[in-house]
C-alpha cells in the first residue's frame, strides 16, 4: 500500500505533460498519417463535400515517383551538404581563434551571435537583395560589390541558378547559424581542464599535438550535438527559402515548401504524405542521436 502511494505523485505530475505530449505531438502524427494514406485531394474533399476513400501508400509511391519530388529532394540533401559543412567549419574555426580570452572578445561575440537573433525570415528578406542576379549596369548586392572590386567572373545568378541555386540560399543560413556552433564549441574548449593541457605539455607535445591529441578529442560530443542541432533544422528549412525566392520556385523548392504548395491547393493527401517523409528523414538523424546519448549514460 505503501509503494502505491508513493507511486500516485510522480504519475500525477507527469501526467498533464504526458497527455499535451499524446494528443498534440502522437495524436497529431497518426492523423497526419492517416490524411496521408487517403485520396483527400481536392477543396471539395477537404471541405467534406465529396467523400474520401483510403488508398494504402500509393500516395507515397506516386510522389517519391515524380521528377518535381526528387528534385526537392536533391536540394534538400544540396543545401543541408553545403548549410552543415559551412556552419560547422566557420563555427569551429572562429572558436578555436577564440579559444584563449583576447580583448575585445566579448564584441566580437555579440556581433557574431547577433544573427541568431533575427528570424530567417527577416535576414531573408536581406539576403535576397544581396543575392539578386542584376548583373553588368544593373548589378547590385554582391554582384555589384564584385565589379566594384574588379572580381566580375564571380558574378552570378545566384538563387536563380537552375542548377545550384539552393545552393546560395545556403550561404545566409551559414552566416546565421554559424555563431551557434562557435558558441557550442567555445564552451567546450573552455570546460577542458587546464590540467590536461599541462600534462600534455609536460609530456613534451607540441602545440599542434596538444590540440590533436588532446583538445579536439574531448570536442567529439559537442560537434555531435552541433551536427544534429544543425541538421535538423536544414531538414525542416522553409522561412528562409521562401523568403528569399518569394514563391515555390523550381530552382529553389525543398520537401517543406512542396508540402506548404500541397496544402495551398487543397491537396491534404499529398501535403500530409511529404510531411511524413520529412518525419522520417529528421528521425534518421535524431534517434541515433538519442540511442548513442541514452547508450553514453547509462555506461557512466
Amino acid at each position: 500500500m505503501n509503494g502505491i502511494r508513493k507511486i500516485w505523485p510522480p504519475i500525477l505530475l507527469l501526467a498533464p505533460s504526458l497527455i499535451v505530449l499524446g494528443v498534440f505531438v502522437y495524436g497529431l502524427i497518426a492523423a497526419n498519417f492517416t490524411t496521408s494514406i487517403t485520396d483527400n485531394h481536392t477543396a471539395a474533399q477537404a471541405t467534406g463535400q465529396q467523400p474520401t476513400a483510403f488508398v494504402g501508400l500509393d500516395n507515397y509511391v506516386a510522389l517519391l515517383a515524380t521528377d518535381d519530388f526528387q528534385h526537392s529532394l536533391l536540394n534538400l540533401l544540396l543545401f543541408t551538404g553545403v548549410f552543415l559543412v559551412g556552419a560547422m567549419v566557420m563555427g569551429f574555426m572562429w572558436a578555436w581563434i577564440l579559444e584563449r580570452p583576447a580583448r575585445g572578445e566579448g564584441l566580437f561575440r555579440a556581433i557574431y551571435l547577433f544573427p541568431m537573433a533575427v528570424s530567417f525570415v527577416a535576414s531573408g528578406v536581406v539576403w535576397r537583395w544581396l543575392l539578386n542576379s542584376n548583373q553588368g549596369e544593373n548589378a547590385s548586392g554582391l554582384n555589384r560589390l564584385f565589379q566594384m572590386v574588379g572580381l566580375d567572373v564571380l558574378q552570378n545568378n545566384w538563387w536563380n541558378n537552375i542548377t545550384f541555386g539552393i545552393v546560395a540560399i545556403a550561404l545566409p543560413a551559414i552566416w546565421q547559424l554559424s555563431g551557434y556552433v562557435m558558441a557550442l564549441f567555445l564552451a567546450g574548449f573552455r570546460g577542458i581542464p587546464d590540467e590536461l593541457r599541462e600534462a600534455a605539455r609536460m609530456d613534451g607535445a607540441s602545440e599542434w599535438q596538444l590540440y590533436r591529441y588532446v583538445l579536439f578529442p574531448q570536442l567529439a560530443p559537442i560537434a555531435l550535438s552541433a551536427l544534429v542541432i544543425i541538421g535538423h533544422m536544414s531538414l525542416k528549412s522553409f522561412d528562409l527559402i521562401m523568403s528569399i525566392s518569394k514563391a515555390a520556385n523550381y530552382q529553389t523548392k525543398v520537401p517543406a515548401v512542396d508540402m506548404f504548395v500541397f496544402k495551398s491547393s487543397f491537396d491534404y493527401a499529398n501535403s500530409a504524405a511529404v510531411g511524413m517523409v520529412l518525419l522520417v528523414i529528421v528521425a534518421v538523424v535524431i534517434i541515433p542521436y538519442l540511442w548513442w546519448t541514452n547508450r553514453k549514460e547509462n555506461t557512466r
